[in-house]
């Protein structure tokens, strides 16, 4: 055999080292191309953000510069026009987003609804992909977060010096942590915090929930000054509105409308912002509503502030460490707002105002900067979209559908939904909104009020509303009578009952609510003249007297 000597036996080794190095690199290769790393997962929320308040929606306010750091994520990414809930209250809307299901199949109708951590779908599966998972801020589904990590406000949470339950404080509901300054400040300073010390060998799925700006703004100290000598411009909605509303809004002859849709100006008789904001008896009823509104915006848009400052922060943590652009960035509020459209306050309503959520989603890798899309999206989908990016198994008990596809081509996929449905069952509760359902295209809005609770009770007038929206975009004009647009109403509903039975929400569980539904849905003459012998009867029940409860006295303390 012939030998080697040293200097040529070393130069073989390290040919040979090489040759493997090579080989061992090929073969890294290709596996990274058949399996590329996988993105981290931020999913931003806050709590009554309506896309009007977004300056890259290019309402009112966007000349005012709301959001300067929230709208760079449509600057780099996608803007999604017509993104809606389907319940407009904080609640289901979380646990529609949670689950990927509609508020009658998670069981979540309204704001006394709990979620099981079992069914935490979303967080669950994410962590079977082999996401670190955390939820920080806002949780309100009751239970506990079934995370690798929490840190939520309990409730609604306090605007300043709030408390929260946090992992690994003790047991839950008694794990209980306090901080000193903002909610916005101490939420995002949680979440800075849990990034800079989690498992790095793990992509994140963090969900971030800011509790502002909900009702009862409240900001930041250093925010007081913001906006203070400026005019906020007024929706035109406010003052003038031609033929809105039916007869579940506003009664036969108009007796309701003292009664339905908490309002800015002095029009509801037991819940409005003059009431807070514009007390002074000498102010005529349009000076009150001007000074109400003004000072309703200018809190609602300070604590607006204070979100997009923290996002910021968030944001420049991300890109100092370098993953910014391998992290999918979701931006939204959970559901829409009032913000004196129709002169009416808070959400729950259909109008656009309420049920439209702002999207905005960042991910430079394979969605297209400055892209928009006006495909229909609803928050049943967001679920499978976050776990589709992940690479994640979407289960099949969740009803929403990934928009991936759509976020990346800018393109509906052929099946893509043309509709969203809507149903707030809160009958008459806290803002006194009738309970209704619906169906939304992108070109025409119809809804039904049914107005009753689940057992039937406190029935107000039944009554459709229709809306062109390519014609009305602001929807001040009810044209469900309107002969023209027969064909439109008789498609609209079929399609609505369609989806109805699709999503399983035929009220076979509430048979007094089925029973309205059947008796006014065709809504002929005798249906409608039902409905106007109720509206008297409906308004003696808001306009008699409270009896007052009987106080239970005091026990009295043992010396």
């Amino acid at each position: 055999m012939h030998r080697m000597n040293k200097q040529t036996r070393r130069q073989f080794l390290r040919t040979l080292g090489l040759g493997a190095a090579a080989l061992a690199a090929s073969r890294i290769g290709v596996a990274a191309e058949a399996k590329p790393p996988r993105p981290n997962v931020l999913y931003i929320m806050s709590d009554d953000h309506c896309a009007q308040a977004v300056g890259a929606y290019g309402g009112i306010l966007a000349k005012l510069n709301p959001t300067p750091v929230i709208d760079t994520l449509a600057r780099d990414g996608m803007l999604l026009a017509n993104a809606f809930c389907t319940n407009s209250i904080c609640t289901p809307s979380r646990a529609s987003i949670m689950t990927g299901q509609y508020s009658n199949v998670n069981g979540v109708l309204d704001l006394g609804g709990k979620l099981p951590p079992d069914r935490h779908y979303l967080a669950i599966e994410m962590r079977k992909a082999g996401y670190q998972t955390a939820m920080i801020g806002k949780w309100h589904l009751k239970e506990e977060p079934n995370f690798d990590y929490y840190k939520v406000l309990p409730g609604q949470g306090h605007y300043h010096n709030p408390s929260f339950r946090e992992k690994g404080k003790g047991p839950w509901p008694k794990n209980t942590v306090t901080t000193q300054g903002h909610s916005s400040d101490r939420i995002a300073d949680s979440s800075l915090a849990w990034l800079k010390q989690r498992d790095t060998s793990k992509p994140f799925f963090l969900m971030h929930h800011f509790k502002a700006p909900h009702d009862m703004f409240d900001n930041a100290a250093r925010y007081e000054t913001y906006l203070a000598d400026v005019e906020i411009p007024e929706p035109e909605s406010l003052w003038k509105q031609p033929a809105f509303g039916s007869i579940a809004t506003r009664g036969a002859d108009d007796e309701l409308v003292r009664y339905i849709g908490t309002s800015i100006g002095r029009r509801h008789a037991r819940r409005n912002y003059t009431a807070n904001w514009a007390r002074e008896k000498t102010l005529t009823d349009d000076q009150a509503k001007r000074q109400a509104y003004q000072t309703y915006l200018k809190k609602y848009l300070r604590c607006v502030k204070g979100v997009d400052d923290n996002l910021k922060r968030i944001l420049d943590y991300l890109r100092q460490t370098g993953q910014l652009d391998n992290t999918v960035i979701f931006y939204t509020g959970d559901q829409g707002f009032m913000l004196g459209e129709h002169d009416y306050q808070d959400k729950r309503w259909m109008y656009d105002e309420s049920q439209r959520m702002p999207m905005l989603v960042r991910y430079p890798k394979t969605i297209k900067a400055s892209s928009k899309t006006d495909a229909i999206i609803e928050n049943v989908d967001f679920a499978a979209t976050m776990l589709d990016f992940a690479g994640a198994t979407i289960p099949e008990c969740m009803q929403g559908r990934s928009f991936k596809s759509i976020l990346e081509t800018g393109k509906e996929p052929a099946d893509w939904k043309q509709a969203a449905y809507y149903r707030y069952w809160m009958h008459m509760a806290h803002h006194w909104n009738p309970s209704h359902f619906g169906i939304r295209t992108k070109t025409h809005k119809l809804i039904f009020y049914y107005g009753c609770s689940t057992s039937g009770a406190n029935q107000t007038p039944p009554g459709w509303e229709l809306y062109d929206l390519v014609k009305d975009p602001r929807e001040v004009r009810n044209v469900y009578d309107d002969t023209a647009y027969a064909h439109v109403v008789k498609e609209l509903k079929t399609q609505l009952k369609q989806l109805r039975k699709k999503y399983g929400d035929t009220d076979e569980a509430f048979p007094a609510v089925k029973k309205i539904v059947d008796e006014f849905w065709d809504y002929d003459a005798a249906a409608r003249q039902k409905a106007v012998e109720m509206s008297p009867e409906c308004l003696k029940r808001y306009t008699t007297p409270r009896t007052p409860r009987p106080r239970k006295p005091k026990a009295k303390k043992a010396r």
